[in-house]
């Protein structure tokens, strides 16, 4: 069943930038935007869990580290 939802022409002006083409429907718009939120949910949860992971086991090092071991601790740029 088919609905109609009222938006802000505020609202309505960010959904017609993100249209792919012109005659996508807002509706393919908005189902765009949660697939994508969704895809991008479920990736960061599993880096947040990957890096967790890392860092009890001590795989991750420091900024301050890393520009040592590259040479860039006392380096000032001109």
């Amino acid at each position: 069943m088919a609905t109609t939802i009222q938006i802000s022409n505020e609202l309505q002006g960010e959904l017609s930038k993100r249209k792919m083409y012109d005659k996508e429907s807002y509706e393919e718009v908005i189902w765009d935007m949660i697939e994508d939120q969704m895809e991008l949910s479920e990736e960061t949860k599993k880096d947040i869990e990957q890096s967790r992971k890392e860092i009890k086991q001590g795989k991750t090092k420091t900024l301050e580290q890393v520009k040592q071991e590259l040479g860039l601790s006392n380096n000032k740029r001109k």
